[in-house]
């Protein structure tokens, strides 16, 4: 395996640890042609539902103190996730939503103000991130400013080798609570619906059948430090 494909695998792996769910997940039977080939790769219950907004790099938030107005601060997310308030110092932010950091910076001040009310607010969201993986000319990480489709972000990669089979491409995507949820979609040209993407979504265009996809997770499952749940089209199965 390439130097370059592993450091994807491991990146794809990241997004993918980082939104893991331990919680318990029903095995039932999947969609025709797909049961078997997922028999062993969980995911959970696909939904279109908007989850909470979680924080990342690059967004740039206000943290107002209504009771100190002088400790009010305009922060940018830095690279490791984190930020900078006076007295207190670092604190982690990625990976947060807005009323988790609220909550902890509150805490953080609890030892040095009298009445430590914090409001947090998204001031700018930073650009968002995709990995596209599989049989297209320049697979890896990409950053989004602005909307995208799907198809577009395959696209953005490249387009689709000779070998591509883009009516069966495997969106992944970070449900509600933090779970993995997947979805298999039709991009050829001319055919796909616009499908627009969120941060950190995967997409992944298989070269022969959904069976491929088996492989792909394999390896990302294989770099996780821990198990997530995962379904296919609406149909649930167990974690890892």
């Amino acid at each position: 395996m390439s130097l370059d494909r592993r450091l994807f695998l491991f990146a794809a792996a990241g997004a993918l640890g980082a939104c893991a769910s331990n919680g318990p997940a029903a095995r039932v039977a999947g969609p025709a042609g797909a049961s078997s080939d997922f028999a062993d790769i969980p995911f959970a219950t696909w939904t279109d539902a908007e989850p909470e907004y979680v924080l990342s790099v690059n967004d740039e938030i206000d943290v107002t103190m209504p009771t100190a107005p002088e400790l009010n601060r305009q922060l940018k997310v830095g690279p490791d996730g984190r930020i900078t308030l006076p007295l207190i110092g670092q604190v982690m932010a990625g990976d947060r939503t807005l009323m988790e950091l609220q909550g902890e910076v509150a805490a953080a001040y609890a030892s040095q103000l009298v009445r430590p009310l914090v409001e947090v607010s998204l001031r700018q969201a930073g650009p968002i991130r995709v990995f596209v993986a599989g049989e297209v000319k320049t697979p890896g990480v990409y950053e989004i400013n602005g909307d995208m489709d799907a198809y577009q972000a395959v696209i953005a990669a490249g387009d689709y080798t000779t070998i591509a089979k883009p009516e069966q491409v495997a969106l992944i995507r970070r449900g509600p609570g933090g779970s993995r949820m997947i979805r298999v979609v039709d991009l050829r040209p001319r055919r796909a619906v616009a499908i627009a993407i969120r941060r950190n979504d995967i997409i992944y265009v298989p070269r022969s059948n959904l069976g491929e996809l088996a492989n792909f997770f394999t390896l990302i499952r294989n770099a996780l430090p821990v198990g997530f749940s995962y379904s296919i089209n609406g149909n649930s199965y167990a974690q890892f």
